[in-house]
């Protein structure tokens, strides 16, 4: 039972505290196990003690003799205690568990059937582990116990380590491509009056020195482009939004998202800018331009197409978008058994068809572009035909994973798209856009035509093939 490995083990704890601190504020290493054993020949040859520090991973207590595997960052490498050599050696046979973390002294050599090995001199705990670690194979394939406690996933699963090291390189490449590009990084207001910038349900939190109600942010995007009112010509910010919707393989609540804006430039300079670095983000996070998901294999390394968001729809629906009724679309939703309710307006009807139909066929990465302006309030429109707007998503293996536009910056057409979302937000739809009056007076004082394009972790998850939440090392879970 777990109560009696635990009570054997703080008795162990009890008794190693008679002879040593088993909590050190201070350790000493000077090497990692992987570099032990690249440089074991010389370590070897010159008879040099070296430091290490590790979890103790495994454990064979042959009496005299104990032999010990410890795992640090690097990797693993095995140690030897023996009574003869190591000081303190009964103490530790008595005390020492897996799971403790050991800071040992020793120098290399090889066993009998030629393990690279470090004969410790002196080892001592470091960190007691009062709990057991799972069995890596009984213990914790639980997938709900698994992100529970992320924590002993990575210890018993090195490939969850390996996934969040992938992760920071994926985030660390978008960094460096924007700033090589010249392009500032800023922070702005996690908390927001109004949230804007999407159409999202947000969470709401009360400030109590202000004694107010504030949302926290469902996107970056209105900060931003008020930034390049300011005069920041090419801003980005890489930070956590919130919105609070379901959960599935593809959506978080809370959840990492990168957005940047670009003075006096278009969709199609965005367009350019994205290809190059997301091809950059898959070449350094995965290896390779080619990746899978779910058995579909793409190249991201080949040059994209474009899709007309129009001829897509009308390919796999049969309707003309630029003369279709409501009522054909709301025909065709209860057609696809999408559940409808009267707060949904036309440009959200069409945009759960489009995710029904359209997307799923997208299997190469490719531009979407062009789509009604009903469902893209913050874009500019098409010239040539105005009930369309310059935005681009990119979409892979049928998913979004990337929106850019060219940005509305008419003061008075937004204030017109605003007021359009607002009517739909009267009519019960929680997640329409709300009337920024803050941000249209920002416009007001003039902002430069810019494109702006923003992307989430998702596309991480979708190049791990992996539900997006296995890929956040603590994701919320339901209450117990």
């Amino acid at each position: 039972m777990l109560e009696d490995i635990m009570q054997e083990r703080r008795e162990k704890l009890s008794r190693y505290t008679k002879e040593a601190d088993p909590y050190p504020a201070r350790v000493k290493r000077t090497v990692t196990a992987h570099e032990a054993l690249l440089r074991f020949g010389a370590f070897l040859k010159a008879n040099k003690t070296i430091w290490l520090t590790g979890r103790v991973m495994s454990m064979r207590d042959q009496g005299g003799i104990v032999f010990l595997h410890i795992e640090d960052k690097s990797g693993t490498i095995q140690i030897i205690l023996r009574k003869e050599e190591t000081k303190g050696f009964r103490v530790l046979q008595k005390t020492l568990d897996k799971g403790d973390f050991l800071e040992v002294a020793g120098k290399a050599m090889k066993t009998k059937r030629g393990e690279k090995s470090v004969l410790a001199s002196r080892a001592r705990i470091i960190a007691k582990s009062l709990r057991p670690i799972p069995d890596s194979w009984f213990g914790l394939e639980d997938a709900e116990t698994r992100l529970r406690k992320r924590y002993l996933d990575a210890i018993v699963h090195p490939e969850t380590r390996e996934l969040m090291e992938k992760k920071a390189v994926f985030w660390e490449t978008v960094r460096e491509f924007l700033k090589h590009a010249s392009f500032l990084e800023v922070e702005t207001p996690v908390l927001e009056p109004i949230p804007g910038g999407a159409e999202a349900e947000p969470f709401i939190t009360h400030h109590n020195a202000l004694d107010r109600n504030f949302y926290l942010r469902i996107s970056l995007e209105l900060s931003l482009k008020k930034m390049l009112v300011a005069g920041l010509e090419r801003v980005f910010e890489i930070g956590r939004i919130f919105r609070n919707e379901g959960i599935d393989r593809e959506h978080l609540q809370d959840y990492t998202q990168m957005e940047c804006y670009m003075a006096y430039a278009d969709y199609h300079d965005m367009m350019r800018l994205t290809e190059k670095m997301f091809k950059a983000i898959v070449k350094r996070t995965c290896g390779t331009f080619t990746t899978s998901q779910g058995g579909k294999k793409v190249n991201w390394g080949t040059k994209w197409k474009s899709v007309d968001y129009y001829a897509a729809f009308k390919r796999y629906n049969g309707i003309d978008l630029k003369s279709a009724p409501v009522e054909s679309l709301r025909a065709r939703a209860r057609e696809l058994g999408i559940p409808l309710d009267a707060s949904v307006g036309k440009g959200k009807l069409i945009d759960l068809i489009y995710k029904k139909t359209v997307r799923p066929k997208l299997v190469n990465p490719c531009f979407l572009v062009n789509p009604p302006v009903a469902i893209e309030p913050l874009a500019k429109r098409v010239p040539e035909d105005r009930d369309r707007v310059e935005r681009f998503q990119i979409v892979a293996l049928g998913t979004e994973l990337g929106k850019g536009f060219s940005e509305l910056n008419d003061p008075i057409d937004q204030r017109a798209r605003f007021e359009e979302q607002m009517a739909l937000r009267d009519a019960g739809d929680k997640e329409a856009q709300m009337l920024d009056e803050d941000f249209i007076e920002a416009l007001e004082y003039g902002m430069p035509p810019a494109a702006g394009f923003g992307m989430s972790e998702r596309f991480f998850a979708v190049l791990m093939d992996k539900p997006v939440r296995e890929t956040v090392f603590f994701p919320l879970m339901r209450e117990r």
